[in-house]
């Protein structure tokens, strides 16, 4: 019998972190599947001189041809139907991410996009309290289905096509493609806040993975999902934490950034940014470390975001980068690019854990990282001071409106780290936390086990067993 063969879409960075820098794929090739994975065409070479292996192809996911198709096949339909899909999500689950998506396109939108909006925020309204309503959208969603992979589909015939989302992202065109040519497919929910914030799936999908019991209710309640079609199977590459995969020394990280040993170490991760100005938490905690007002001598170590390498946000990232050569106990960390893919943390993984591991203290905006720093038992304080001028002429959201979140209420909730909300809290956080680094530590390990679930290394297997399973037909359609 011929072997089977998966698709694998990972069409920005994130996406091949999870698949790329986790085991799922060398265990599905363990087991005698070939992998075709689908990623950004300008990387496939960067990717396939990085990744080869026996049984391992790397395609582009033509993604030009997928704009194209966008732009020129009913482009205002298109547009509507996603914004439908996502603001139309289910009132099972917790949706005041949606609520400011919902705000965001109403502040932003063009005259004629805004005669619509009364009607189609009328239709979304529908679609929560209505499931026949929903599954209407979701089949209409169908209409719009391309050819662009025909010739893929032909040539290696895959069993099973997995995406790193229900088709969200550009993914929908080749779910849509294997759901018409009857092909099973399979999701992965690759980010921590994506089962709550992203509304319905973009087309048809089978199965779908996710990390926790929380996210499979989020999907269940807010998306319609059959339970039984929902694995619980953690995050995948979040195993290398746990096998120390990428952990530098403290001396060569401190090297690396002339952080100075006799200091304790603050970092704080920019997050939020493209709801949100960063810069006003990090001149509140510049403003603590250069006046050595705290309970220890400190330094402060900013990371800066993928997003603001680009647009309005560099504004942000030049001042941040300012004050850095203004004082010699601030530093930064640029984001790394990878390829074509653009600039994305899981490039720089030994930078991202060893920053994590070594901080002192660990400070975001209810990042991810709040749940990876809490893998390296981090003590962790959110910083929402909120913004007095937020992005002049673009919609934002002052931090002090957030906690309600799905992932930003839970991490609250869970005690596993503190909340800032002005730089008076920011001091006695700080200084809470420099007396008693492990005041947190119980809270936190609760707090992971019920973000990610496995915290033992085996996530990937558990994922990548998953994904056998339903080739072996081990799951009724």
């Amino acid at each position: 019998m011929p072997a089977k063969t998966v698709f694998i879409s990972a069409d920005h960075g994130l996406a091949v972190f999870y698949f790329m820098q986790s085991q799922i794929i060398p265990i599905l090739r363990a087991a005698g599947i070939s992998v075709v994975v689908l990623t950004e065409d300008q990387s496939v070479d960067l990717l396939n001189e990085r990744y080869s292996a026996p049984g391992l192809i790397i395609e582009g996911l033509r993604l030009d041809q997928v704009q194209r198709y966008t732009r020129t096949v009913a482009p205002t339909a298109q547009w509507w139907l996603d914004f439908l899909r996502r603001a139309g999500a289910a009132p099972g689950a917790n949706l005041a991410v949606v609520d400011h998506y919902i705000r965001q396109v109403k502040g932003e939108a063009h005259a004629r996009r805004r005669q619509l909006f009364p009607l189609m925020e009328g239709i979304a309204r529908t679609l929560r309290h209505s499931r026949p309503a929903r599954q209407v959208l979701q089949r209409t969603q169908m209409r719009y289905t391309s050819t662009i992979y025909s010739d893929l589909f032909t040539k290696y015939r895959p069993a099973l096509v997995i995406a790193a989302s229900p088709g969200f992202r550009q993914d929908r065109y080749l779910l849509r493609e294997a759901a018409k040519r009857h092909i099973p497919t399979a999701a992965a929910i690759i980010s921590w806040d994506s089962s709550s914030s992203y509304g319905l799936p973009g087309a048809p999908v089978d199965y779908i993975t996710c990390w926790s019991e929380i996210q499979k209710q989020e999907l269940v309640g807010g998306a319609d999902w059959d339970p039984r079609r929902v694995h619980v199977g953690g995050m995948p590459p979040y195993d290398g934490y746990v096998n120390d995969e990428w952990l530098l020394s403290r001396k060569d990280y401190f090297q690396r950034h002339n952080l100075d040993p006799n200091r304790k170490l603050l970092s704080y991760a920019s997050s939020f940014v493209s709801w949100s100005p960063n810069l006003q938490n990090v001149q509140a905690l510049a403003s603590l470390v250069s006046h050595d007002v705290l309970a220890e001598p400190t330094q402060l170590l900013v990371r800066l975001h993928p997003i603001h390498m680009s647009g309005h946000y560099v504004t942000e990232a030049d001042a941040i980068r300012r004050m850095a050569a203004d004082h010699p106990h601030i530093h930064v960390v640029e984001p790394v690019p990878l390829g074509a893919l653009g600039h994305y943390s899981g490039e720089d993984m030994a930078e991202k854990t060893s920053m994590m591991a070594h901080s002192d203290i660990f400070l975001t905006v209810y990042s991810t990282m709040c749940v990876e720093a809490s893998f390296q038992e981090s003590p962790i304080v959110s910083v929402c001071i909120d913004s007095k001028v937020g992005w002049p002429g673009k919609y934002w959201v002052p931090m002090s409106e957030i906690g309600v979140w799905p992932t930003h209420s839970r991490f609250r909730t869970s005690g596993a780290g503190k909340v800032a909300l002005n730089i008076d809290e920011l001091r006695e956080a700080l200084n809470y936390y420099l007396r008693q680094p492990q005041a947190s530590l119980d809270a936190q390990r609760r707090f992971l086990a019920q973000e990610c679930t496995y915290t033992d290394g085996s996530a990937s297997r558990r994922t990548a067993e998953y994904f056998i399973s339903l080739l072996e037909n081990k799951h009724a359609r």
